[in-house]
């Protein structure tokens, strides 16, 4: 990896490290707002008996805590580049029981395992993270056992993700913000329909399909949508902290105003990924 794209991954693991406790204490409403995505994941992976399955970007526990259960005679191996994100999901899965599950820090781009080593790769939302998109793909084909199964989910395009495009424009309009050049890592650098199906069949997988995954956001109030994005999303709270108070103040009452004008009963906010699956 060159130095630029490790620059990049030396980021996000402090990021995510730092954020860790954001996300253990928003928990509940992540996972139940992120559910379809790892549904989707598991509906096409369909793991069972003694099978071998990795989970690379787990953050905070699913799919994988999800996959555990149903490998009888198997393992499942929960990988990210953030341990504080990994003890969250060691402590959970501690908590329900869960004795076949592992966690390993580590980057997708440079998996620690030998080829052929998994019947069954997820990942849920941290493709469009990866510093080198298509190296990570190439990764999880290699560790892949001859027809195993990789699925993966991302977000889709702006328009169908109001859950982040509203605070994102919005702070936009207060706060002089860089643009990331192009294929940065990004929440919808995988978006373009086709991208994520190339990257796979480069990576030299088969049967490769697409779809859709909506999902909402399931909030009780426009203020607890402003205080969990405020709390979990990273790039959000380092543009607010270079604002003033009062600029700060203005941004969120214009925040949970658009929630109210666009989801009158504030409980319901639309989302939209794409599942990507594909074979060795």
């Amino acid at each position: 990896m060159n130095i630029e794209l490790e620059t990049i991954r030396n980021a996000q693991k402090e990021s995510w490290d730092k954020f860790s406790p954001g996300w253990k204490k928003w928990d509940e409403l992540t996972m139940s707002f992120l559910k379809p995505h790892g549904d989707a994941i598991i509906s096409y992976l369909k793991p069972s008996g003694n099978d071998m399955v990795l989970d690379i970007a787990a953050g905070t526990g699913e799919p994988g805590m999800s996959l555990a259960p149903m490998l009888t005679d198997g393992k499942i191996i929960l990988t990210d580049l953030s341990e504080g994100m990994l003890q969250v999901a060691k402590d959970k899965a501690e908590a329900g029981g869960i004795n076949n599950l592992e966690t390993q820090v580590a980057d997708a781009c440079e998996l620690p395992f030998p080829d052929s080593t998994f019947d069954a790769v997820s990942c849920r939302l941290g493709f469009m993270f990866f510093p080198d998109i298509q190296l990570a793909a190439s990764e999880m084909a290699r560790v892949l056992k001859p027809g195993g199964r990789l699925a993966v989910t991302v977000w889709g395009v702006p328009e169908k993700n109001f859950w982040v495009t509203c605070i994102s424009q919005i702070i936009k309009k207060y706060i002089d913000l860089p643009v990331p050049p192009e294929g940065a890592p990004g929440m919808f650098r995988c978006a373009q329909a086709g991208l994520m199906s190339d990257l796979f069949s480069q990576a030299g997988l088969k049967n490769i399909q697409e779809k859709e995954v909506p999902g909402k956001m399931m909030l009780s109030s426009a203020e607890e949508y402003w205080n969990s994005m405020t709390e979990i999303a990273a790039p959000f709270v380092g543009a607010l902290s270079t604002a003033d108070h009062e600029t700060v103040q203005k941004i969120k009452t214009e925040v949970i105003n658009s929630i109210r004008q666009n989801y009158p009963n504030e409980t319901a906010i639309d989302a939209s990924g794409i599942l990507i699956y594909g074979e060795k």
